[in-house]
């Protein structure tokens, strides 16, 4: 049934014409990689150029939605390449499985170990556990940058106490330097209630702007904080550049827990090694009794490490004023350097340097 459902979804787009092109849209390459599923979900990559307006994209949608037996339409406008497909039929893809990237160029050597530090769903601290991993390997040795590609919610600046705007020297933007890490973020280059509303081809031109026109120097780190999800910025970073591995961050419960499986198996499908699994807000340990308590149940982060194949970095617990501490721009491995929370985060430092593959020893941090 599938495949003849394909057929008839392609041939409602042949209705589709492209006015630049001259031709339709499956004719002229716009859609690739279409995928019909057994219950009818319809998903495809469409290749949009500023010339195109939007509106073709509706057109399509709306082409495809009226086919009997289409039950969902999913488009992910993506940015023409110089390698996209001679005109013709279009490309179909495994079901259910997002196409890898074509193979990302060979790293700037300054740029030293790319990490991206992830999770499937927002609320359960990627960007705090991506400050203070930052903070916490620059302050064992080596020389690290944090690259917020959080382009939604770019709350890197304000967890680490900066909020100036970066110098522009030549044509290299000068990165903000803070506890011992340079970094860089789209909250510094726009106003604070000014939203990002943007589609896939802007956010791939601000992180490579981010990764190739900002002066970096010579890192031996560079720790890239993602947006939530399996979305564009994922796939923009793991074609614009070779990435040494991801963290995938999660919370102990299973609501997040399956949000962070499929973060994982992205990386897995597009290449990227997915060095291990934090489980954030672990546990509440309390600091008069040292009782545990778990909050949110417990061996959410275990399971999906064993599920994934990877090691599990690190349980992080909740701590009293951690929140507080990150809104005034002091991580907690900076102001509380003996507590629960920054330890754990000392010792996942130490774990992703080890699995990113470091030959030297660092030593661990006393406070």
């Amino acid at each position: 049934m599938s495949n003849t459902l394909q057929a008839r979804v392609a041939g409602a787009l042949t209705n589709v014409r492209s006015a630049r092109a001259g031709t339709d849209v499956i004719s002229a390459g716009l859609v690739r990689d279409l995928v019909v599923g057994a219950d009818g979900a319809v998903a495809f990559a469409f290749a949009l150029s500023r010339d195109d307006p939007a509106s073709l994209v509706r057109e399509a949608r709306q082409a495809v939605k009226e086919v009997d037996g289409v039950t969902a339409v999913r488009i992910n406008v993506v940015e023409p390449t110089g390698n996209a497909p001679a005109p013709g039929p279009a490309r179909p893809a495994g079901a259910g499985h997002p196409p890898a990237p074509a193979p990302a160029p060979a790293n700037p050597a300054h740029l030293g170990k790319i990490i991206a530090v992830s999770s499937g769903k927002g609320g359960v601290g990627k960007s705090t556990v991506a400050a203070n991993l930052a903070v916490a390997l620059g302050g064992q040795g080596v020389t690290v940058g944090l690259m917020d590609a959080d382009v939604y919610g770019p709350n890197i600046p304000r967890m680490l106490g900066v909020s100036e705007r970066p110098a522009v020297r030549g044509n290299k933007i000068l990165p903000l330097e803070a506890h011992g890490v340079k970094l860089i973020s789209l909250g510094l280059l726009i106003e604070r209630d000014q939203p990002a509303i943007w589609r896939g081809p802007i956010i791939t031109k601000v992180i490579q702007q981010f990764l190739h026109d900002v002066e970096w120097g010579t890192l031996d780190f560079l720790i890239v904080d993602m947006p939530p999800g399996t979305g564009d910025a994922q796939l923009s970073l793991a074609q614009a550049i070779q990435l040494t591995g991801a963290v995938i961050v999660t919370t102990p419960q299973e609501v997040a827990i399956g949000d962070a499986l499929r973060s994982a198996k992205m990386f897995e499908r597009v290449g990227v090694p997915v060095l291990g699994v934090v489980e954030n807000m672990s546990h509440f340990t309390c600091p008069h009794c040292g009782e545990r308590t778990d909050i949110f149940l417990s061996g959410g982060g275990a399971r999906l490490a064993q599920e994934v194949g990877v090691p599990l970095l690190g349980q992080i617990p909740l701590q009293a004023g951690a929140a507080d501490l990150g809104d005034s721009g002091a991580p907690v491995i900076v102001a509380q350097p003996d507590s629960p929370a920054a330890i754990a985060m000392r010792a996942i430092a130490e774990a992703v340097r080890k699995r990113a593959g470091r030959s030297v020893s660092l030593p661990i941090l006393t406070g």
